[in-house]
Formats: C-alpha cells, structure tokens, sequence
C-alpha cells in the first residue's frame, strides 16, 4: 500500500488518492454495494415514460434498501445532510406531504414546504425566474401543481432535479409507492395482472405507461367520455407489444376485473373537477369496487388505492379488508419518494440485496 501511495504522488495524482480515500470511507460507513451501481444523479422524474425498465427497478431497489435499513435496522443514514428541496404544492396533500418532508428530514436534509399563499408559479414571477433563484438555493425541487406545462417548463429552466409530486397528466411517485408495495406482498411483478375501474386520470396514465416494463398485464374499464388519453393509449400498445403484455380497455368493469390479480382504483372527483361532481356521480354508477367485484378476480386479490378514498369508489368491506393493501400503500410513499430523492442527488448504492421483479 506505501508503493501504491508513493506511486500515486510522484505521479502528481493526488486527485486518485482523494477519491480512493473516500471509497474506503464510504464502503466503512455504508458497506459494499451488492451490484452495480447505476447513475441517476442529476435527473429529472416528470414521468416514468423517460425511465427504462431497469431504472425503475433501481428505484425500487433503493426504497427496499433504505425501508430495510432505517425503519427495520434502525440505522442512521444522513445521505441528505447539508442538502436542501423545495417544496411546491399548489394542491394540497396528506402523503406526498408527510411522505417527502418527513423522508427528507429522516435523511439529514432540509425540506422547505411552499404553498400558493407563499409562492405564486408563474402569477407574481414566471415560472422561468422561480426555477432560477430556486436552483440557486436548494439542491432539488419536488412541485404538486396543476399543470403537467408548468412542471415541465420548470425542469427545462431549472438547473438542479425536479420531482413530480403530481399534475393534470402523471403521478410517477405515487406508482413507484404502488409497485414496491406489490412487489413486498407478491414476491415479483412480472405476470401480475392489473385492473383499473375508475376515471381516466394522471394515475392511470402512469400505470399505462410502466406496468409493462416490469412485466404485468393490464385491465382497464372507464365510463365512456372519461377514457384515458389517446397518446397514452397510443403509447401503452406499444410497449404492450415490446415487452410482451397485455392491455385490454373496456367500460364494463367486471370484464377488467376478471382474472385480476390486483384491483385498483382512485377518486372520481379530483381537486379542481368539483363542479363536474353530480355529473361525474352519475357516469361512475355501477363502478364501485365490491366483494361481488372480487369474485371474479383471481384468487389472492389485492385491492389499491391512492386515498384519499369515497365509499362510492369502494365500499367498507373491501377498503378494510385483508385483501386491501391501501395503508401499506401509503406508507411506501415515504420509502419511495426517498429513494427518489437519495438516488437524483446522491451517488449512494443500495446494500440489500436486489429483489426479484
């Protein structure tokens, strides 16, 4: 080791024994990596659309690895300690609230929570200067807006990772909770049969647009005039057709729930549709998730659900059943969009071994 050392300055590397150094102190205090690491520092997560297959496994990967190590070993992992997010909610949330502040914080960051009372995106300043003078400040951006726009014109002029909390069109964080949850209850992913019954929605558009890359067949029954959108349609055929799956869209939802593995379903009425709501009640009749919905599923179903959740959309019976996974759900919120946070600023490799999808 003198020889290497010595080697190392004469050849006037100190740059090499810096980062040698810090690879001993890293594998000291978090351990050897159990695969290869893969490098997402830097990017964004509008949509799981721009993540392969593989890169959202290693998301998932990363959230097992640290539910693993904090809650269950209880160790102490501030692998966000001096680091910084903003906050943007322009709709207002229990989960991805919680979820990111608190999973922030657990990690030795520090989250700055803003609403429309402290922050107007793109009213008072444009969306173009927020994203400057934020990117100066903080380390990332996590923004819960209206408008898939508005996030993406955020990204494009930001200079530091944006997160999507949720908008009109995609809500990745919320299907990452999603799949880890699956994958925790199943064993794997790949096989599983997914049922949508419900609205045609930012929620489904971003099952539609990932459940194949892991392998899972999909369901899908909307009232007619509250189908999903056509691109997403569109591009859900074809990776349909790239990974070997299947994609089935109907208005009966007992056909989309037959042979389910997995029941899925999400408010009728999201914020900023409550004038639609008598309009809407009357189009989902008959959409409700039930035990009778059950019957026809495959044996071993699971019930989903993003909440908050109305009796209409699902009754009691299955909500609190055994059969409905939605608190666990909610927990992996937190696992997930930490994992997100930890692998788009971090160089961190997971320790536990990778699960099987």
């Amino acid at each position: 080791m003198l020889f290497n050392l010595r080697f190392l300055c004469s050849s006037g590397n100190a740059s090499k024994i810096h980062i040698h150094l810090g690879q001993c102190i890293r594998r000291y205090r978090f351990g050897h990596p159990t695969e290869t690491y893969m490098q997402l520092k830097g990017r964004d997560l509008l949509t799981l659309q721009n993540y392969t297959a593989d890169e959202i496994k290693y998301l998932l990967w990363v959230a097992s690895d640290l539910k693993e190590r904090v809650k269950h070993k209880q160790e102490y992992l501030p692998l966000l300690q001096g680091k910084s997010l903003t906050m943007i909610f322009e709709k207002r949330s229990t989960r991805t609230r919680l979820s990111t502040e608190t999973g922030f914080a657990l990690l030795g960051g520090h989250p700055c929570f803003l609403t429309t009372q402290d922050i107007h995106l793109g009213i008072n300043e444009s969306i173009t200067d927020t994203a400057r003078v934020l990117s100066s400040m903080t380390d990332a951006i996590l923004a819960r807006v209206y408008k898939q726009t508005d996030l993406e014109l955020l990204a494009q002029e930001a200079s530091i990772p944006v997160i999507n909390g949720l908008s009109d069109f995609d809500h990745p964080v919320q299907i990452l909770a999603d799949y880890l949850t699956l994958q925790e209850h199943y064993g794997s992913l790949k096989g599983l049969t997914l049922s949508w019954i419900g609205d045609g929605n930012n929620v489904l558009n971003a099952i539609m647009t990932s459940a194949s890359k892991f392998g899972m067949n999909l369901q899908v029954a909307t009232p007619k005039g509250f189908e999903p959108d056509p691109t997403i349609t569109k591009k859900a055929e074809e990776y349909s057709i790239k990974y070997g799956t299947k994609l089935f869209l109907t208005t009966d939802p007992l056909e989309a729930a037959h042979g389910a593995n997995v029941l899925i379903t999400d408010t009728w009425i999201s914020m900023g549709q409550e004038e639609e709501k008598q309009e809407r009640l009357r189009a989902f009749q008959g959409y409700q998730i039930t035990m009778q919905t059950g019957k026809v599923a495959s044996p071993g179903w699971t019930f989903l659900h993003c909440l908050p959740r109305k009796p209409e959309e699902v009754d009691d019976e299955v909500f609190y059943s055994p059969q409905s996974l939605v608190f666990k759900e909610a927990e992996n919120r937190k696992w997930t969009i930490m994992a997100v946070m930890v692998s788009l600023l971090t160089d961190y490799s997971p320790q536990l071994q990778r699960p099987v999808f």
